[in-house]
């Protein structure tokens, strides 16, 4: 089976490695363009690029894929480089960009489309008719939800922000709209209390990576439509977001900096000074809101109190709550703000 790869972070890259080691043919990989990073702002290439170039796999980097776009040179380069990979199927992970409908429908145009329209299973399996023997075609989707919660940019960010107990990979016939298309595979991962998008992110790479393969090798798959029922949206985190609100109750905002974990973090006020806040523990206490009532120091919320457990300094290293505290004592009485 030819499969045309499209990705660009890590998550995407962990899929790529397992496609290869499980002996596919990948005739083309799709990444973003390299951009500016670091303090430098040197060009950086994405992970999936460099496992590609490590590969020695062809690459296509087009700033867009509509044919009558801005980029519409860039496209239609893409065009002849995927009319040329003749591929079975596309995969797609975390690529970045929308594909447009001619993307869609070129992967394994040549061959007929699947029909089985046959219920998902519970639990962990479901899926098309398909795999290498019964017509499996078109672009697979690696999404990192149950679909269909938490469709969009930021799937993990929010389950974990919102305390959801499991969150997964659903494996997805994509179609034109925003995480809609029908159901292949699934597989469920617990989101464990002191998870944040970090670790979550890994283990659910890791899940992804072990179904796209499964979905590709299968005999027969199920493909089977959403439920209409318990949709929701995760919108693109924004660096804004990053302002802890201390009026909030301190579930919330623990939650909050777990699901920020990377990026971008918490980010309260101290006397004038930007403090990061990583990692933050459920105390007992209460007081106006943004107040350190007990040393830790100890923060008080609209309902209950942090011990914030994990600090950084503008321009410092994130660290230790007690490791700021020998540079920068913070008094019971003093009052974080927004």
């Amino acid at each position: 089976m030819r499969v045309v790869f499209a990705g660009t972070p890590e998550f995407a890259a962990i899929a790529l490695d397992a496609l290869l080691q499980a002996g596919f043919t990948v005739p083309l990989v799709l990444t973003q363009p390299d951009r500016p990073a670091g303090r430098g702002m040197k060009l950086q290439q994405s992970a999936v690029k460099q496992r590609a170039v490590a590969a020695g796999i062809p690459l296509a980097q087009p700033q867009g894929l509509k044919l009558d776009g801005k980029y519409a040179a860039d496209a239609e380069a893409a065009h002849q480089s995927l009319l040329a990979a003749q591929a079975d199927v596309m995969v797609v992970a975390a690529y970045g960009l929308i594909l447009p409908q001619w993307v869609l429908d070129l992967p394994g145009s040549r061959r007929p489309s699947p029909t089985s329209t046959s219920p998902i299973p519970r639990g962990d399996q479901a899926a098309l008719a398909g795999g290498p023997s019964s017509g499996l075609r078109g672009c697979l989707n690696i999404h990192a939800s149950l679909l269909p919660r938490w469709r969009g940019a930021a799937p993990i960010h929010r389950a974990v922000e919102a305390g959801d107990a499991e969150t997964g990979i659903t494996i997805m016939q994509m179609d034109a709209g925003l995480d809609t298309g029908d159901m292949l595979l699934i597989g469920r991962e617990a989101i464990r209390a002191d998870d944040t998008t970090a670790t979550l992110h890994d283990r659910l790479a890791a899940l992804g990576a072990r179904l796209i393969v499964e979905a590709l090798q299968a005999a027969r798959l199920t493909r089977t439509p959403q439920p209409a029922d318990g949709v929701s949206y995760a919108h693109k985190i924004e660096k804004a977001e990053s302002a802890i609100d201390w009026r909030q109750p301190a579930s919330e905002i623990e939650r909050r900096l777990r699901a920020f974990d990377p990026f971008p973090g918490g980010l309260a006020m101290l006397a004038g000074e930007a403090v990061k806040v990583w990692r933050a523990e459920l105390a007992e206490g209460g007081g106006a809101p943004g107040e350190v009532i007990a040393p830790g120091p100890v923060v008080a919320c609209g309902q209950g109190a942090l011990k914030l457990t994990e600090l950084q300094r503008a321009g410092g290293k994130r660290g230790p709550a007690a490791a700021f505290l020998q540079a920068r004592p913070i008094a019971v009485g003093e009052r974080f703000s927004a």
